[in-house]
């Protein structure tokens, strides 16, 4: 290797060599145009054969060119033409020495394959006729484009493009990507304030976006880069329009990225079949943003990704591969592989799916799932060591994609005391959370907040657990946000809950957005001594409340579920009479549904109903139709199964009728008292059940059930 300064100076008025063949080793662009003029010179008398330098003569806004020269014969230059295209380029070469295994390996052989894929397998002919392009790059980030081209024909690369306008070169004219430093180091932890590594308005790019993710491939890499920057205006936009192509088009190969010998993937074989693993993703978006002029390096490391187990360690081959692209002065950090879509745990099968999150991520956040192999890649201050790696809290993209600001505790390893564990989570926003224990919803208590929620599990038993939390964003799917390793060495017996007490419990904003206001009873456990609890709550016109009474102990089957709970409709208010049929833990559960709309009760919330009086033995409300109007009300008898043989007192207040009666053997009317009560008797004597009917119109004949008694047997 010859320094360009040194052979300039000792080569001055040496005669001219023949037309020497090009041997690309690495190049630096200024910021100005490729306006380079050269010529070539040596130090001593040459021979027909041998090694030479070139001299540039340039402006303030010259590129600066380090290159080997090997000058051929006539003769050896023609017969070597096509094998000059396929050496080794040596700078790369040197980059990789005692490189790295696993992925570092896949970066280097797609780089190989990047440089000979590229030159293309043109005849000796074809060689000596056309001009030939020859592209060379290293780990560095170092670009040399060199055309060879007949003698006497004009230079046509430089005619079409100049890859030098965007490449930025310090005031050296140095144009290698550097290395991260202070500057470019983002001090921990997170602030809250965004979750990028520089400000975006996201909704500025919806054009380029919509733009970029139509973009076809036609004939080849360049042609694609050039077609994506076309509507692109800065180094940002044409960043953002290369990611968004290849998150919308490049299919994760979950084959290849199982291999042990990982594969490395040509771009050429990329575009053809648009499926490769990650040292694809890395090493296509770094070579599609230098066809773009903007400097991007691939960054090999461990990852928490697909399989990954909480708390695993890393050692040996890294895993995976992303990039780092240099914006407006600073090193920013980028993931095209999880951007495009996940892969299924159950089925290995990868689905498009976009993730804005790992688009230019704050480099606190990119820490929790990206490792890279050199510290400075971090981009933080301090850099965090791999053991803090392994045991730093992985919250995962949709924990922040989904307004979560934080959890408590921030490590994935908890403990129960006194057999129970308690986690909570910050939203910016009111958000619908759920949980899975040992991938079932049971045995926690889970109530929404405006800003989060709060959880408290109760393991069954002793030993490992896994705990995981959902989070529901603006779709009707839960995506996986955290997940815990639950250690538990002792289990409270007297706490365990009903198997049937769903997510969430107790009134919170989201049954006020269904339409249940002011509960008289806002906190989520009830405790009753005699059994018996009555709960009321506001409900907005229009709406329909059910509800229903389950617990794991005693007969309690579908069919009497709600026959536990009497329900009172007065205006604009609901009331619940609840009486429990025996001692324990019961899932009170509320549901609504619009009146004019079609379709089933939804869910919304429930209580859990306590009661340790072992005395307790209530019977069923009696069964209520559909003509058990609003403001009806029943004191007495509650029971819904009567004794036979015996005399009966009823005691109603019915709106908007002009007759009732008791029908059971016999009929018994019954009459309106001053106070408004409708009153009377019957005998169960010789009947199974008794019903109360009503005549709501006095000129028709036509009575109507509201109430059903059981009675029991002689």
């Amino acid at each position: 290797m010859v320094n360009l300064a040194e052979s300039a100076k000792h080569g001055a008025g040496q005669r001219p060599l023949p037309r020497p063949r090009l041997l690309p080793r690495q190049a630096a662009a200024s910021t100005g145009p490729f306006a380079a003029q050269a010529t070539s010179r040596t130090a001593a008398a040459p021979s027909r054969e041998g090694g030479g330098t070139m001299e540039l003569k340039k402006d303030s806004n010259a590129v600066a060119i380090d290159m080997l020269l090997i000058v051929h014969s006539e003769k050896r230059r023609a017969a070597q033409a096509t094998h000059l295209d396929s050496q080794p380029d040596p700078g790369a070469l040197l980059q990789n020495r005692g490189g790295l295994q696993g992925v570092r390996n896949g970066i280097r052989k797609w780089q190989e394959l990047e440089r000979n894929g590229f030159q293309g397998n043109l005849s000796e002919k074809q060689c000596l006729q056309q001009p030939q392009v020859i592209t060379s790059y290293d780990n560095q980030g170092t670009q040399l484009t060199v055309e060879i081209h007949p003698q006497d024909t004009m230079p046509q690369l430089l005619k079409k493009f100049s890859l030098a306008k965007r490449l930025q070169g310090d005031k050296n004219g140095n144009t290698r990507p550097r290395q991260p430093g202070g500057k470019d180091a983002h001090a921990y932890p997170w602030d809250r304030s965004s979750l990028k590594s520089m400000p975006l308005d996201l909704q500025h790019f919806e054009k380029l976006d919509a733009s970029a993710s139509q973009v076809t491939v036609k004939s080849g890499l360049d042609e694609l880069v050039s077609d994506l920057i076309q509507e692109a205006h800065s180094d940002l936009e044409r960043v953002r329009a290369i990611w968004i192509w290849i998150c919308h088009h490049i299919e994760y190969d979950v084959e290849a990225a199982q291999e042990k010998d990982r594969q490395a993937f040509k771009p050429t074989d990329i575009l053809r079949t648009q499926k490769t693993n990650c040292d694809g993703y890395a090493g296509l978006f770094e070579r599609m943003c230098r066809i773009a002029g903007v400097q991007c390096v691939t960054v090999p490391g461990y990852s928490k990704g697909f399989g990954y187990q909480t708390g695993q360690s890393f050692s040996g081959e890294f895993d995976h591969a992303w990039n780092a692209v240099y914006l407006e002065g600073h090193w920013h950090l980028l993931d095209s592989t999880w951007g495009s879509g996940l892969v299924d745990t159950t089925t290995s099968k990868f689905t498009f799916l976009y993730n804005e999150f790992y688009f230019l991520t704050h480099p606190a956040l990119f820490i929790e799932d990206h490792f890279p192999d050199n510290k400075n890649w971090q981009l933080l201050k301090p850099p965090q060591s791999l053991r803090q790696f392994e045991n730093n809290m992985y919250h995962k993209s949709e924990f922040y994609n989904k307004g979560m600001l934080s959890a408590h505790p921030e490590t994935s390893m908890i403990r129960t005391v006194n057999g129970k564990a308690t986690v909570t989570i910050q939203s910016c926003a009111p958000t619908l959370f759920m949980f899975m224990l040992n991938g079932k919803q049971e045995h926690g208590l889970l109530s929404l907040r405006k800003d989060g929620m709060k959880l408290e599990v109760y393991p069954p038993t002793m030993g490992t657990h896994k705990l995981q939390i959902f989070a529901k964003g603006n779709s009707e799917i839960y995506s996986s946000v955290l997940e815990y390793t639950l250690k538990c060495n002792y289990v409270d017996l007297s706490v365990r809950l009903p198997a049937e007490l769903h997510q969430p419990v107790g009134p919170s904003w989201f049954s006020e957005q269904m339409g249940i206001t002011k509960p008289s009873h806002p906190d989520p456990i009830i405790h009753t001594s005699d059994g018996r609890c009555s709960i009321s709550f506001g409900v907005e016109e229009g709406i329909s409340v059910l509800a229903s009474l389950h617990g794991d102990d005693g007969p309690i089957t579908e069919e009497t579920q709600r026959r536990y709970i009497f329900q009172l409709n007065r205006e604009k208010r609901t009331e619940l009479k609840v009486q429990l049929p025996h001692a324990g833990k019961f899932a009170l559960k509320i549901f609504v549904k619009k009146r004019q709309e079609q379709g089933n009760f939804v869910f919304v919330f429930n209580y859990l109903l306590c009661c340790a009086n072992t005395k307790v033995n209530w019977p069923m409300f009696p069964e209520s139709f559909g003509n058990w109007g609003q403001g009806n009300e029943l004191l007495e008898p509650l029971s819904g199964v009567l004794p036979a043989n015996r005399n009966i007192p009823f005691k109603l207040k019915l709106h908007g009728i002009a007759k009732a009666l008791v029908k059971g053997q016999d009929t018994w009317p019954l009459t309106l008292n001053p106070e408004g009560y409708w009153e009377g008797s019957c005998n169960t004597a010789g009947c199974q059940e008794v019903y109360v009917m009503v005549l709501e119109n006095a000129n028709h004949n036509f009575y109507s059930y509201i109430l059903k008694y059981k009675v029991n047997d002689q």
